[in-house]
């Protein structure tokens, strides 16, 4: 990044109210601009071993290539995309295979997945990398953005046909995800990059935030303070509000001028 701006941030999660345990996880990396949230699935607790073990992959290989440029990759450099983007990726990539292995050799872990967002502030910006319905927003001057699209089947049909808010509501399936890490022995990785501003606020979050709180509840609280510690428990403290039908994460990274 720029050495105008400097990076502050904050992660909370709560298991919400109808879950007995905590199957989501989250890692905040500052001082390698790394910032992570996985929400496991699968019986047995195993979710919570998936989204565990694709935190470890991911911050391993991230480290382990900025301490060692030369190490050798599991994957080919994507010509398309630059070396820092190709990092994220491949960690990504590499997570999905771990669980996957891993699932295939227990047979209690069978069927174990973790849907996967991310953000890497890098010295040229921020990549944002997702697989699932985790999501990252972007709160800017007032004004939310999402920065993820849902690989969600509710997401599929709302592309395919128009949807009344009536059928989006009542949708029987909304809690089915179309990818995720471990699902297969290969996965694709989506990713973007944004420059971000003096002031920016990126919220990465697992649906059990982005699902009972509306974008616009959302907004509404990011508005609400600069302290961004409060601003996590202030998300998951709305979502339990609002039920707190699944386990909680909010990961908050915040963009703002060094002092002079």
């Amino acid at each position: 990044m720029t050495g105008k701006l400097i990076i502050d941030a904050a992660g909370e999660t709560n298991v919400g109210r109808k879950r007995n345990h905590n199957e989501d996880n989250f890692e905040l990396l500052e001082d390698q601009g790394v910032f992570l949230v996985c929400d496991g699935m699968g019986g047995h607790a195993s979710g919570e071993v998936a989204s565990q073990l694709s935190i470890d992959t991911i911050k391993a290989f991230l480290t382990d290539t900025t301490d060692d440029p030369d190490r050798t990759w599991p994957y080919k450099l994507d010509r398309t995309k630059g070396y820092e983007e190709n990092r994220l990726v491949t960690s990504v990539k590499l997570a999905n295979l771990r669980i996957y292995q891993t699932s295939q050799r227990d047979g209690k872990k069978r069927g174990m997945g973790t849907t996967f967002v991310g953000l890497f502030a890098a010295d040229d910006g921020a990549y944002i990398a997702h697989v699932g319905d985790s999501r990252c927003y972007r709160y800017r001057q007032g004004k939310l953005e999402a920065m993820t699209e849902d690989h969600s089947l509710l997401n599929d049909y709302i592309k395919m046909k128009r949807l009344t808010p009536e059928e989006i509501e009542n949708f029987p399936h909304k809690n089915v995800i179309v990818r995720a890490l471990g699902m297969k022995d290969t996965v694709k990785v989506d990713t973007r990059f944004e420059l971000p501003e003096d002031g920016d606020t990126f919220l990465l979050c697992s649906d059990g935030l982005a699902g009972p709180v509306s974008d616009a509840e959302i907004s509404e609280i990011l508005g609400s303070t600069k302290d961004i510690k409060a601003l996590a428990s202030r998300l998951i403290e709305r979502a339990n509000q609002n039920g707190g039908p699944d386990n909680i994460t909010a990961v908050l990274v915040r963009w703002s001028a060094a002092p002079s």
